[in-house]
């Protein structure tokens, strides 16, 4: 898309103001703690973004610098990428939950001179001192050479009369205060504060102007950079360009979840993630969408937090992931039931392959048998969708994210590169670019040649497996690592997953390959039971027959372990690689900076079983 020009952020806000959108609700926020709620139209939304571009462009930076934004789910955070974009910066968000270590490599990588961030956030009971963790990654960047000249920080929970400590770092104070922002007693933050580069945003805010024109972008230009880990190696900077990314997000969104302008539409992923950037914040906003924004957790106050969000706003379009479904089945139906969920119309997933029983669970409980499933399949690379059903339109088989998107040609090709026509299983991989491709990787173009390209030449290779049935339907069984040679037999994991979680007793699952002396590699399973119910012998018999039943003997498990816990990032995803350590009984687990709760692992190597279950 070369030689054309726009501006993402124009097209996003001032396009929508100008066709009469500018009274209509661009987001409501929803807090942590249930009282607390706002709203922002096009219009507030357009004047805090021109004002927080005048910030930028006092701070000296310019079309083709770098901003690393570090933020709870707040106005701001679409603010500040929105600001961004208006004036051709590249924007690179960092999940307000990566720990100093993460947040100084991305800080680095990006090359960011500027780091916006909030002072604090309620993730449930949880409260988390961002600055202090910024403070900390600030720290890591200047002794190795990188210099962060400039931090803005958001007031979210710090009030007005809060101590701001000078030069140093202090642990929470336990004095109880309340505050307007929270609405609820919490712990002082105890802010660090470093003079000449730490300022507040609504200090920044109040002295530029309202009015700020855009900068006019070539469609390759940069739009911005995130970070994604992969399975080994260092964090890669995913970088998307500007026309392409936006007819992307704004097509994808149109047509997956079959938007119109009376609907309200929640997508309950952090913009910290790719989908929070596509489904949030640029693919709504195209089409002058109402959208929910979700500052907490599905489980608190209770687990109808959810539910009680769609009953509120009369929510129509909802998407969320199946490690969020799974975890909410476990809690029962009465959760679901306690609300009115008559405005749903299309119910989505994202982040990984949704088990079957998960998927008629959604559909049949939280839909009430009447909402359209949309099963995505995409990356971080990808921008959008580009495998999922249309609603309304794709007769849906669970468990299946059905067909390609338009402009998207999926192959599915054996390991040495032959293309597999009709049914069979193999890497699935996409045969012509589409808008939204990643462009290369930040500073760094051989490896994104090596990583996406070399494998399979002329090829995308996504790095995931998938099967197409005698209907044509496609199966994504998850990343090709999670495929495992059995005697010969190619299995996927996520297919036995599947297998184990349709048993009764069982609240969530990971299946991983692990070295047979005989057969090569065996299944070893992990397994979180449902409260209240016993891992012991006859349920391993009983989880057995399962998978044997479901997928035939040669899939049949040779471990099930016990979970009490699964390790997962931060975002939701269970960490197959660390599972897969563990399951050899290999204490060096590499790189675990992006895992929620790190004990989990310690209890895991206890539960490990030797021998042959």
């Amino acid at each position: 898309m070369e030689g054309a020009i726009t501006n993402v952020c124009y097209n996003m806000l001032d396009r929508n103001v100008n066709n009469g959108l500018g009274d209509r609700v661009a987001f409501y926020w929803e807090g942590n703690d249930p009282e607390d709620h706002a709203q922002i139209t096009y219009r507030e939304l357009l004047c805090e973004v021109c004002k927080f571009s005048n910030v930028l462009k006092k701070k000296g930076l310019k079309k083709g610098d770098s901003v690393a934004i570090y933020m709870p789910m707040i106005f701001e955070i679409i603010i500040a990428m929105l600001a961004c974009a208006r004036l051709g910066i590249i924007h690179s968000i960092v999940f307000g939950g990566y720990s100093e270590e993460a947040l100084a490599e991305r800080l680095k990588g990006g090359k960011c001179h500027l780091l916006i961030v909030g002072d604090g956030v309620w993730r449930g009971t949880k409260l988390l001192n961002l600055k202090n963790i910024a403070d900390g990654a600030m720290a890591i960047c200047e002794k190795q050479g990188h210099n962060v000249t400039s931090c803005v920080v958001v007031r979210h929970l710090t009030p007005a009369e809060e101590d701001i400590v000078p030069g140093g770092c202090t642990d929470y104070d336990e004095e109880e205060i309340h505050c307007v922002i929270a609405k609820r007693p919490y712990k002082k933050l105890g802010i660090h504060w470093t003079e000449g580069r730490d300022t507040w945003w609504h200090d920044e805010m109040s002295s530029v102007s309202d009015e700020c024109e855009p900068e006019w972008m070539d469609a390759e230009d940069p739009l911005f950079i995130l970070y994604t880990s992969g399975s080994t190696g260092k964090p890669k900077g995913v970088l998307h360009t500007q026309g392409g990314y936006m007819l992307f997000a704004a097509t994808t969104f149109k047509y997956a979840f079959d938007y119109h302008l009376n609907d309200i539409y929640w997508c309950t992923a952090d913009v910290g993630w790719i989908t929070g950037h596509t489904y949030v914040c640029y693919g709504p906003l195209a089409y002058g969408a109402t959208s929910v924004i979700f500052e907490g957790v599905p489980f608190y106050p209770d687990p109808g937090r959810f539910w009680a969000i769609i009953d509120k706003y009369k929510v129509s379009k909802f998407y969320t992931a199946p490690t969020a479904i799974r975890s909410l089945m476990k809690h029962g139906d009465e959760h679901v039931k306690r609300y009115n969920r008559e405005s749903l119309k299309v119910l989505g997933t994202v982040g990984e392959p949704i088990n079957p029983e998960a998927w008629l669970w959604y559909h049949k409980v939280v839909g009430n048998g009447k909402c359209a499933i949309v099963d995505t399949f995409w990356q971080t690379e990808t921008g959008g969708h580009t495998l999922t059903p249309l609603p309304g339109a794709t007769p849906c088989k669970p468990g299946s994210a059905t067909f390609p998107f338009f402009g998207i040609v999926a192959t599915l090709l054996t390991e040495d590169g032959k293309v597999i026509e009709g049914e069979g299983e193999g890497y699935l991989v996409f045969k012509q670019p589409w808008p939204g491709i990643m462009r290369t990787v930040y500073g760094n173009h051989e490896r994104f040649e090596t990583t996406y390209f070399k494998k399979f030449f002329g090829y995308y290779c996504t790095g995931d497996g998938a099967r197409r049935d005698k209907d044509g339907y496609l199966w994504v069984t998850g990343h090709i690592d999670d495929m495992l040679n059995v005697s010969g037999h190619l299995i996927s994991t996520a297919e036995v997953e599947s297998a184990l979680i349709e048993h009764s007793s069982v609240a969530e699952n990971a299946v991983v390959a692990r070295p047979h002396p005989i057969k090569g590699e065996c299944l070893h399973c992990f397994v979180t039971l449902k409260d209240g119910k016993t891992f012991n012998s006859k349920v391993i018999e009983e989880l057995k027959l399962q998978v044997r039943k479901k997928i035939g003997a040669l899939a049949t498990p040779d471990f099930l372990q016990e979970a009490p816990g699964l390790p997962k990032t931060r975002s939701g995803k269970i960490m197959r690689r660390v599972l897969r350590k563990i399951a050899v009984g290999d204490r060096n687990l590499g790189d675990v900076s992006t895992m929620a709760d790190e004990s989990v692992v310690d209890l895991l190597f206890k539960l490990r079983p030797n021998d042959l279950a």
